[in-house]
């Protein structure tokens, strides 16, 4: 049987003018994932990260001596958040005015430190209207595109030889929607998936001969509590 290990990157920068990078924190966390797993006595024989600088940097982090250089696969790429935030949040709250109600709450509360339950909120109501495809935008990927990818990707992944061990440095829309692929849920488990997914955690699948299970979800053993964060 062979093995993958889908991990989300380290806690990025979702609040600042560059969100695509690691915090300090998330630079701790993705050391802290390379060391469990070395510990842990796992030698890759294929490891690939998504095209986002927090992804490949965690990646690049992880990555310990005697493991195989990381290759880029552009298919973990997280589905577009800012496309969503900055094209389909307003289009949404012309048409829905408890979503624009939701809007205003957290841009009241951005500099607040409970910002993050009120933008929350409102992203939560946003990704339920895309994934619908009740809001769509030329320049934002949509669900289905996104949907489509993501298992393409896991497909070739799970079609890697007996005995191999592949590491997945990605996102949490996409740990969540493979996992919802593994197990026949419907798309919108794949959203409900995603916002319990930890930075750092841990995902494993086992396969072969033509079969996928579940292992484990979201773990955060090797996080000590000072190193755990959703966002």
């Amino acid at each position: 049987m062979s093995q993958l290990l889908l991990i989300r990157h380290g806690q990025a920068t979702p609040f600042e003018a560059d969100t695509d990078r690691l915090s300090e924190l998330g630079e701790r966390q993705a050391r802290a994932v390379g060391a469990y797993l070395k510990a842990g006595g796992i030698v890759p024989t294929l490891v690939l990260h998504g095209p986002l600088v927090r992804q490949r940097r965690s990646a690049e982090l992880a990555t310990g001596a005697g493991w195989p250089e990381a290759h880029l696969d552009s298919r973990l790429a997280e589905y577009d958040g800012d496309g969503l935030i900055r094209r389909l949040a307003p289009l949404l709250a012309e048409r829905d005015a408890e979503f624009a109600e939701l809007m205003n709450d957290f841009d009241i509360r951005r500099d607040s430190p409970d910002r993050n339950r009120y933008f929350q909120h409102m992203l939560e109501h946003l990704t339920n209207s895309y994934l619908s495809g009740y809001v769509t935008h030329p320049d934002v990927e949509s669900w289905a595109a996104f949907r489509s990818r993501v298992r393409a990707a896991l497909a070739d992944m799970l079609d890697a030889g007996g005995g191999q061990t592949v590491l997945a440095f990605t996102s949490g829309g996409v740990i969540g929607l493979m996992v919802a692929s593994v197990l026949h849920a419907p798309d919108a488990s794949a959203l409900g998936l995603n916002w319990r997914v930890k930075n750092a955690s841990l995902t494993r699948l086992t396969f072969g001969g033509g079969r996928v299970s579940l292992d484990s979800f979201n773990e955060t053993a090797h996080l000590s509590e000072g190193l755990m964060s959703w966002r």
